[in-house]
């Protein structure tokens, strides 16, 4: 069969041709920067995610249903040729979200094999369920080279292994990494590779993760580059049982964000020496009464703001501190303390509405899948 050539192959329709009286499931804005795609219609038109293709930030959402019967149709270990390579890397794509499905492993990873051609640089997954697994790559880390991660709500069939089997479609150069409302954090760190780049990771909201699976999160030795710790709404209990863990994990953060947890006093907890690195401590919206005991020696900005505290803190009660923030607190404005507490939930994972953002990415996916002849 004699192959289509160009762009024409992202216009093949995967399930059926656009209908006049059926209103497009994709929205390019009036910049073309943005475009996204509802695709939860009961026979959406995926086609319709060509006008997606001149856009940096596209967003695909699922609507939630299952993409079981795209493997029929898929040969997701397929070799590509010079012609959708070529494709592929001429798509403007910096910023791409999946958002609310059903997805078998295998055409999960060949989506990020064949984006490894192209100049992606941020990754949203979020409300997917991965079912299945699939081979590992061929090639070495043969998927995109990100710069940011994120990854919200996410069920694996490989339950604790899923970090070690999404890792292997990465290259090295991931900077940032966010999981949130992990079905599992009890990761396999015998089977992790080294994140040799990773600066910032961030495990806010997962309220069951508590210090005890904070040792399991972060695999010892994994991130010898991490600058920036983010444990918002995370189930810590104290600053001590959050140095003990990092110590455990030996891992050694500039900047640890500890706000939105409900933490206790720590009076009589074990002593514990924090990581010399350590120079910046959010105590923000933690319901402290008083300043916690055990706290390092020494900070460049130690944020306290937002909490129960009825009384300045006494000098000896605090480290030696360049920045510090106490606004919010009842012992300075007790009416702007109470309106305050309402206002003070965690936003470490904002995310685009539901109906927008994963539209567009699967689509889109697909549609590359499509033109780099993965699909029969």
């Amino acid at each position: 069969m004699e192959l289509v050539p160009g762009l024409l192959l992202l216009l093949l329709p995967l399930v059926r041709g656009s209908s006049a009286t059926t209103p497009e499931p994709c929205e390019l804005d009036e910049d073309n920067v943005h475009c996204a795609c509802n695709f939860s219609e009961a026979q959406p038109d995926w086609s319709s995610a060509f006008i997606c293709t001149g856009a940096e930030d596209v967003e695909f959402f699922g609507g939630g249903r299952s993409l079981e019967h795209f493997l029929k149709r898929v040969d997701t270990e397929a070799s590509l040729g010079p012609t959708y390579t070529d494709i592929v890397r001429s798509l403007p794509w910096k910023r791409l979200t999946l958002r609310a499905a059903r997805v078998p492993a295998p055409l999960l990873f060949g989506v990020l094999r064949v984006l490894g051609y192209s100049g992606l640089q941020e990754l949203t997954l979020e409300n997917l369920e991965v079912t299945g697994t699939a081979h590992p790559p061929l090639l070495e880390a043969s998927g995109p080279d990100l710069n940011t991660l994120r990854l919200r709500n996410l069920s694996w069939a490989t339950r604790d292994a899923w970090l070690a089997e999404l890792q292997q479609w990465l290259k090295p150069g991931l900077k940032v990494l966010h999981i949130a409302q992990a079905h599992s954090l009890n990761l396999s760190c015998e089977r992790v590779r080294v994140f040799p780049a990773l600066a910032t990771l961030d495990l806010s909201d997962n309220p069951e993760l508590g210090e005890r699976g904070l040792i399991s999160a972060l695999c010892p030795h994994k991130f010898p580059a991490l600058q920036v710790l983010a444990l918002r709404n995370a189930g810590m209990e104290t600053p001590s049982g959050v140095c003990s863990a990092l110590s455990a994990a030996k891992v050694q953060p500039q900047e640890l964000d500890l706000s939105h947890n409900s933490l206790r006093d720590t009076t009589g907890a074990p002593k514990c020496d924090w990581p010399s690195s350590l120079n910046s401590l959010n105590l923000s919206f933690t319901e402290l009464e008083q300043v916690p005991k055990g706290l390092p020696a020494s900070l460049r900005v130690l944020d306290l703001s937002y909490n129960r505290l009825n009384r300045k803190p006494r000098p000896d009660e605090l480290p030696k501190v360049g920045n510090l923030s106490l606004k919010g607190n009842p012992f300075l404005d007790p009416e702007s303390y109470s309106e305050t507490q309402n206002s003070g939930a965690s936003n470490s994972f904002k995310s685009a509405p539901m109906h927008s953002t994963l539209a567009v990415g699967l689509s889109g996916g697909l549609a590359v899948l499509r033109g780099a002849r993965l699909f029969a």
